[in-house]
């Protein structure tokens, strides 16, 4: 929620409540927030990255909410069926109380407050910066948006937001048909999901042990219920800052490539960094990238040797080996 936003939203009738917890359901680390009354905040934040930010501010943060709220305000995410889980858990946790949605019209805030105008009135809205802000009073009529993990088609367990939770992400597919039988022992997955890349590795016997290192709690989550192979090691981290117990003998990974609805090459760069920190001097790194995202130059600056050894017109399979130190 932009402050720009909010305080035009206060402007034109939302008046947050003068007592009692407000609870704040995804909201970014990086939120400014002058005009919310942090002292008496909660937020709900299961990406590790923004949950560490927001501890490190000082304001209580929870996978799951506690207790009864005067007010929950939703950040709207990407992901439907995340955005509806989301306005559920606070018509659940703020009981008759004030519900606040903000989200940008990218995200889908347009068609979400039709679907909410529907099940009840809106106490208001405004429109302002590329987004909307609508707020109305909690009930039970959204109880059937309530959704956690759940098995797919496939037998595998997924949450909402989660990459690929319908089934099996290609890409990961075809990463696992190029790569080697024999990885090393210690090997990572980093940016793991709920576990689709780190079920075809262990299927090596000469692996030893595999880190899956993922920042959503809700796919790691899911992953600890996918991947049952006891050399299995979960991590709940920002895989570009994450440290292992001692260098890796290689690192395979299909790293995330967007910010919002937007890609962004950076992110897969960090990636590539951090497998290069974390790597023995002899190690190796295996990616797979949409074929139009620029990793090549970060190959080459990052390692000895780089070359693409499989791909199609949608996909591109990166081999890198003996990081530079």
């Amino acid at each position: 929620m932009t402050a720009d936003r909010l305080s035009f939203a206060t402007e034109a009738g939302l008046t947050l409540p003068a007592d009692g917890p407000i609870l704040l359901i995804g909201a970014p680390g990086d939120l400014y927030s002058d005009a919310l009354p942090l002292d008496r905040c909660t937020v709900v934040q299961g990406v590790k990255p923004d949950h560490d930010t927001w501890t490190a501010r000082g304001v209580p943060v929870t996978l799951a909410p506690e207790g009864n709220f005067a007010a929950a305000i939703v950040f709207l995410p990407r992901a439907r069926d995340l955005a509806e889980a989301r306005v559920a858990m606070a018509c659940n946790a703020a009981p008759g109380g004030l519900i606040v949605i903000d989200g940008q019209k990218t995200d889908g805030i347009e068609p979400l407050a039709k679907a909410v105008k529907a099940r009840g009135a809106l106490l208001g809205q405004v429109s302002k910066a590329h987004g909307k802000t609508v707020w109305f009073t909690a009930s039970d009529a959204f109880a059937d948006w309530a959704r956690g993990p759940a098995q797919n088609s496939y037998g595998l367990w997924t949450a909402p937001g989660v990459f690929s939770a319908d089934a099996p992400d290609p890409g990961s597919e075809a990463l696992l048909a190029a790569l080697p039988a024999k990885l090393g022992a210690n090997v990572a997955d980093l940016g793991a999901g709920w576990g689709g890349l780190a079920t075809g590795l262990l299927a090596r016997d000469t692996l030893a042990e595999l880190h899956l290192v993922e920042a959503d709690h809700s796919a790691l989550d899911c992953a600890q219920r996918n991947v049952t192979d006891p050399r299995a090691r979960f991590h709940w981290a920002d895989a570009t800052a994450w440290t292992p117990p001692e260098p890796l003998d290689a690192v395979v990974m299909n790293p995330p490539f967007h910010s919002g609805r937007k890609s962004d090459p950076a992110l897969g760069q960090a990636f590539i960094a951090a497998a290069k920190r974390i790597l023995k001097p002899s190690g190796h790194l295996w990616l797979v990238a949409n074929r139009h995202l620029p990793y090549e130059t970060a190959l080459e600056a990052q390692f000895r040797d780089s070359a693409e050894i499989a791909g199609d017109n949608r996909f591109k399979i990166l081999h890198a080996s003996r990081p530079n130190r």
